[in-house]
């Protein structure tokens, strides 16, 4: 079912696309909305709110953001420190919401529900808890939800009977929707008997009343009223009808009741508020095919003080404040079978309310009213006209039904205040209860797009229809891509493309597959072999992930470092900690950072950290890194897989370097040394472990990096929780279990990822839940953990795990190798004593 739900979804999008493209032309803001509806977001709208553990608020357009708006206060109360951000759907709903709800760290546009893009922006802010508004539910994003254990709960809850009938054909879908929401706060005991028969749990279900009854946003005072009066041309007047939200086949019906109230009130006006902005000019023409003058808001606010019969409210969000000005109100959407609108609005203000007899979407609040005479209802345009001239003629009939109105109004107040607590209950006991928060973080692996990403495009066999569709497509964009690759090859070697050259000695550090191999530990331990030999050495990273953006950037001058981890990049500053007397500096284009090396630190070697792609610079030795563990990728480029080029341009290498030899599977170097062979048999084959050197406490870390720590023997036994954001967790992992520590539990996060204080909070509390002597993390991992958690003093110790390069086979060969080349170039010098 889930299968045909996915493939209508997306023939309906490919389907109105031309009615996209429409509304893009006509509808302001409608651009924005698509962008975002398809994961597309403004820079820093996320900032405030993804993986923060924030409340997310969805609701679907402007009736929903009403009843939201009183219950985001609430939240904001219940939960003064906890981000919350509000989705919507619709360009009205997504102005409305800014223009009223002041407390939310963020509101954007809800993503459409296709396979993949719902779950992958889901993923992207992972929230604490989804709260959809009324009945927004979506089987894509709250699959995702349930995989992810996000607690679902819906407020304000409203089914009605089209929705019951309709929800039914979902069958099996209608079931993991149902069963991924873990409470269910309806707005009426009907709305309640719906969502049981629909299939909740009884024990989950609870009634709070409607948060309209709670929204003050509409609160207008008489002085505000008046200038709306005014503003609005209404000033001399001898009554105010007031239609609000009509629809097709209505206005004729309510010009024809204005028409009778004409006969006796010559001074009467009338104000429209077409539910659908678009057909403003279709209601102008109505009007004044009646015999009315007419203008609208908006011409108004451009040149004020006209006094017309009619004034069409095309505004968007106005209509909550503008329904204080009406004498008589009518509320569309009701002499239709479009199931009425909500009469809140209007009942806030303490209006005398007329409705049509369709008002099956509302009938718990329509039943309300009606039973207490607060509320007419009426059949067609023979009453309408009646009970609108009835209330213009008798100001103490309409003055009865309006203190009536207020006094329901005043009864129902406190669903959002019970709507907070409740969810403030329900998050503390899904949060105490420990198999839930390790189920929660147990997904950790997979709970963001880039993680699902890597693992699908890794992986040597592909399972599920919508997998291979996927997979297919990034094919072809492999096969591309590889043909560019060769391309700008081909030019650079046959001098199309121009390569600089340094005055220094260049040695190019990277591999063919994406991250996990181990460089920034062998960059630093090649740096540190040539500087012991004599030589003056510098490493040039390119700056991953910097926050600084310049030419030259200067992590560290060999005596002292010049950028945080946030500014240099956290490979960079991990270097630059590490190796006293070695510069360190950042920079795209390395031919730029190497010359200024040379000139202001006398450089003879520079060591292009990731550089075995940087074909803009020569260089005199390039090194291959090959990781033992995940030989390269699963076989495919990128993006299809995780090759950066073809394995055959192993062919450039003078020196292949099988890192973490000591972790791999039976057969993997063996297989690694033939491939070499097949491409490049004059290449120099090396061999390298990463060898644990002490578990440094994260404190002590941050205080001195190279201080000796915990010798890693005394870790033997003790249970830990791992802790890794990297781009091979398991080879961490490993290293872990061969010195003997009992991993209680994994956490794997996407690569280069920045912890925030409530994500290591998060793990301190699973870590004291699972009784872990220790939280152990890498030292990519201690440059990204905020500074606060070192102050916390934490009950469970953090450790970072210092880890060093040590070659084997082959180092002799290798050693004599770049000893001679260096020699050769720069001359001989004293080796000194290895430190």
């Amino acid at each position: 079912m889930q299968f045909l739900y996915n493939i209508a979804a997306i023939l309906v999008v490919i389907l109105i696309i031309p009615v996209f493209m429409v509304r893009s032309v006509r509808e302001k803001g409608f651009v924005e909305r698509i962008r975002q509806s398809l994961g597309f977001f403004p820079a820093h709208a996320l900032d405030k709110v993804a993986k923060k553990h924030c409340i997310w608020v969805h609701a679907a357009s402007v009736g929903e953001i009403v009843a939201t708006s009183p219950l985001i206060k609430e939240f904001r109360r219940e939960f003064p420190k906890t981000p919350i951000m509000v989705s919507v759907v619709t360009t009205s709903g997504y102005e409305m919401a800014n223009r009223i709800i002041k407390d939310a760290d963020a509101i954007i546009y809800f993503p459409l529900d296709l396979p993949f893009l719902a779950g992958s922006v889901l993923r992207r802010i992972h929230p604490r808890v989804f709260l959809p508004v009324e009945t927004e539910l979506w089987p894509n994003f709250l699959k995702t939800a349930r995989q992810m254990h996000i607690p679902v709960m819906m407020v304000n809850g409203r089914i009605s009977d089209r929705s019951v009938k309709q929800y039914k054909h979902l069958r099996s879908i209608l079931s993991d929707m149902i069963g991924t929401v873990k409470k269910f706060a309806m707005q009426s005991q009907i709305d309640a008997d719906y969502i049981m028969r629909l299939g909740a749990p009884p024990e989950l279900v609870t009634v709070t009343g409607n948060t309209k009854f709670d929204q003050t946003y509409t609160d207008v005072s008489a002085e505000e009223k008046a200038k709306i009066i005014a503003e609005m041309g209404l000033t001399d007047n001898e009554g105010i009808f007031l239609a609000g939200s009509t629809h097709r086949g209505e206005e004729d019906l309510v010009l024809a009741a204005f028409t009778a109230v004409r006969h006796k009130h010559a001074r009467a006006k009338l104000v429209i508020a077409p539910r659908e902005l678009l057909r403003t000019q279709e209601v102008i023409h109505l009007c004044k095919k009646a015999g009315f003058t007419v203008t609208t808001r908006t011409k108004l606010q451009q040149q004020a003080s006209q006094d017309e019969d009619i004034v069409i409210l095309d505004t968007i969000g106005e209509l909550g404040k503008v329904y204080s000005v009406g004498d008589v109100v009518y509320v569309g959407g009701s002499l239709i079978p479009h199931g009425g609108h909500n009469i809140l609005e209007p009942a806030a203000h303490g209006k005398a309310i007329i409705v049509g007899h369709h008002m099956f979407n509302f009938k718990d609040t329509h039943a309300l009213f009606k039973n207490r005479d607060a509320c007419i209802t009426v059949n067609d345009e023979k009453e309408l006209i009646e009970e609108t001239v009835r209330l213009f003629d008798d100001p103490d009939h309409r003055h009865r039904m309006e203190a009536e109105t207020l006094a329901i109004v005043n009864e129902n107040k406190g669903a959002s205040r019970k709507s907070a607590v409740i969810l403030r209950e329900t998050l503390e006991e899904y949060e105490s209860d420990p198999e839930n928060r390790q189920l929660a973080r147990s997904t950790q692996k997979i709970d963001n797009f880039q993680t699902y990403f890597i693992d699908l495009v890794h992986s040597k066999e592909v399972n599920g229809f919508c997998a291979h569709i996927i997979m297919a497509v990034l094919y072809v964009f492999s096969r591309i891509y590889v043909g560019l690759v060769n391309l700008k090859l081909a030019g650079y070697r046959i001098g199309l493309f121009k390569q600089r050259r340094l005055g220094c000695y260049v040695i190019s550090l990277g591999n063919v597959t994406v991250g996990g191999t181990g460089k920034t530990p062998t960059a630093q331990r090649l740096a540190a072999d040539i500087r012991n030999m004599g030589y003056r050495v510098v490493i040039l990273n390119r700056g991953y992930r910097a926050k600084w953006h310049g030419e030259v950037g200067i992590v560290s001058d060999g005596q002292r470092l010049h950028m945080s981890a946030a500014e240099a990049g956290d490979e960079a500053f991990m270097l630059a900690k590490h190796l006293p007397n070695v510069p360190v500096l950042i920079g795209a284009e390395r031919a730029v950072t190497g010359q200024y090396a040379i000139d202001h630190f006398g450089a003879e070697v520079a060591i292009l950290d990731d550089g075995y792609q940087h074909w803009q610079l020569e260089r005199d030795m390039d090194i291959l890194l090959i990781d033992a563990v995940n030989v390269f990728g699963n076989g495919y480029i990128l993006p299809r897989g995780t090759l950066r080029e073809p394995v055959s341009h192993i062919s450039r290498a003078d020196v292949c370097l099988m890192t973490k030899v000591d972790q791999a599977a039976a057969g993997s170097c063996e297989y690694i040394r033939e491939t070499v062979k097949r491409y490049n048999p004059a290449a120099t084959v090396v061999e390298s472990i990463h060898q644990p050197r002490c578990f440094v406490p994260l404190a002590d870390w941050y205080v001195d990096i190279a201080g000796e720590g915990i010798d890693v023997s005394r870790m033997r036994g003790k249970k830990i929780m791992a802790v890794s954001a990297i781009g091979n967790p398991a080879s961490f992992e490993q290293t872990l279990s061969d010195l003997g520590t009992v991993i209680l539990e994994s956490l794997r996060y996407p690569d280069h990822h920045d912890y925030t204080m409530q994500e290591m909070s998060d793990i301190l509390h699973q870590a004291k839940n699972m009784g872990a002597d220790a939280i152990v993390i890498t030292e990519k991992d201690a440059v990204k953990v905020p500074a606060e958690v070192i102050q916390a003093g934490w009950d469970i110790p953090v450790y970072v795990i210092c880890v060093e390069v040590t070659f084997q086979t082959g180092r002799d060969a290798f050693r004599h190798m770049l000893k001679d080349r260096l020699a050769e170039r720069l001359g001989p010098r004293e080796t000194k004593q290895n430190k």
